[in-house]
C-alpha cells in the first residue's frame, strides 16, 4: 500500500452520505462511450445534475478521459477521521467484473490526484476489486453490501467471502458487514449493487426497493430480500426502521427491461437529488418517502429516463466527497 502522509493517531471511517460534503464527481459522456447515440439527451441530464449540485458545493467534472460515465464506481471510496483529514482510497474498477472496457475509467483517480484535483491521503488498493455503489455506510462502522455483487465472477476470486469480509473491515476501518443475500433488478449489469435496492437513511431508516405484484418477474427475490432486511439489528440491538419504495412500473428498451429503481437517490449538502421516471404517482410516492427519511432537506427530482437507457440511474452517475 502506499500512504501519502503520516496519519497515525486518528480514527477513520467511511462517512455516511448525508454527512457534510466538500464536492460531488461527475465524468461526463462524450462521443466514445455507448452514450454516444443519444448524447445530447445525456447531457442535458448531467447538465441538471450539475446544476443542482453546484449551487450547493464543489462539483469536479471529469471530460473526455474515460470509458465510461459511471463515476459511482470508478471515484476514489473517501474516509474521515476525527481530526479533519480524508482518506482516498483507490480501489479496481474492472467494469463490474470484467463486462466492461475499464483501463481508462480504473486511471481516474491517480490522474485527479496528480492534478491535485481532490485533496487527501491516497490509499493504493488497486489489487482489490471494489465499486462505491456495492457498499452503504451508516458512519458509524457498519457497511451494507451484497452476495450477489461481491461474491460474483470476476471480481476477487479466489477470495472467499470470509476473507473478502476481513479486507472491507480492514480498508473501510469498519466495525461490522451486513451482507444482503437477496435482490437484484432485471436488466442490472452489476451483480445487485446495493445502491439500486437499500439505502440507509439517518435515524437507522432503511429505505428498499419492495415488489407488491406476485406476477413480476422481480417479486420473489424483492420479498425474500424485505424478509431479510427485518432480521437486520444495529449497533444497538434494536430492528431497523424498514420504509419500502415503490417499484416503478418496467420500462422497456426493445424487449429489454430497464433496471428503474427509486433507491438510487444522491445525498448532498441541503438536499437530495431523487431519480424520476415521468410516472406522475409512482414518482410521488418516492419523494414523498425519500423526504420524510431527510426531512431537514430540499427534495430535487431528476428525470432518469436518459440514464436508465445504459442501466444506472442518479446515484451510479455521481460520487461525493465529504468534507474535511
Amino acid at each position: 500500500m502506499e500512504y501519502k502522509s503520516n496519519l497515525h493517531a486518528s480514527a477513520w471511517r467511511l462517512p455516511a452520505e448525508w454527512e457534510p460534503q466538500w464536492g460531488v464527481q461527475l465524468t461526463w459522456p462524450h462521443a466514445k462511450t455507448d452514450w454516444a447515440p443519444m448524447l445530447e439527451e445525456i447531457t442535458a441530464t448531467y447538465e441538471e445534475m450539475a446544476r443542482e449540485i453546484s449551487k450547493r458545493e464543489e462539483l469536479i467534472s471529469v471530460r473526455e478521459k474515460s470509458d465510461d460515465t459511471w463515476a459511482r464506481d470508478h471515484g476514489f471510496i473517501s474516509l474521515v477521521d476525527d481530526q479533519g483529514h480524508r482518506r482516498l482510497l483507490d480501489f479496481c474498477f474492472n467494469g463490474w467484473g470484467e463486462k466492461f472496457p475499464a483501463s481508462q475509467d480504473n486511471a481516474l483517480n491517480r490522474m485527479l490526484y496528480d492534478q491535485g484535483a481532490i485533496q487527501g491521503e491516497y490509499v493504493d488498493c488497486l489489487d482489490f476489486v471494489l465499486e462505491g455503489g456495492s457498499i452503504e455506510s451508516d458512519g458509524r462502522g457498519t457497511i451494507f453490501t451484497t452476495t450477489g455483487c461481491l461474491l460474483a465472477p470476476h471480481r476477487n476470486q479466489p477470495m472467499t467471502k470470509a476473507e473478502i469480509e476481513a479486507r472491507l473491515k480492514k480498508e473501510l476501518c469498519a466495525e461490522r458487514i451486513l451482507w444482503i443475500d437477496h435482490g437484484n433488478l432485471t436488466g442490472d449489469d452489476t451483480d445487485g449493487h446495493i445502491d439500486t435496492l437499500v439505502r440507509i437513511c439517518p435515524n437507522d431508516i432503511l429505505l428498499y426497493v419492495g415488489c407488491d405484484a406476485p406476477g413480476d418477474e422481480q417479486y420473489a427475490e424483492l420479498k425474500l430480500m424485505e424478509e431479510q432486511l427485518k432480521t437486520f439489528r444495529t449497533l444497538e440491538g434494536k430492528p431497523y426502521q424498514l420504509v419500502k419504495l415503490p417499484m416503478p412500473r418496467a420500462i422497456y428498451d426493445e424487449d429489454y427491461r430497464l433496471p428503474a429503481t427509486y433507491a438510487n437517490f444522491l445525498v448532498i449538502n441541503g438536499a437530495v437529488l431523487c431519480p424520476t421516471y415521468a410516472q406522475p404517482d409512482l414518482d410521488a410516492e418516492a419523494l414523498r418517502l425519500i423526504g420524510e427519511a431527510f426531512p431537514d432537506r430540499e427534495i430535487v427530482p431528476i428525470d432518469c429516463r436518459s440514464i436508465i437507457k445504459q442501466h444506472g440511474s442518479l446515484h451510479c452517475c455521481t460520487m461525493q466527497y465529504p468534507k474535511i
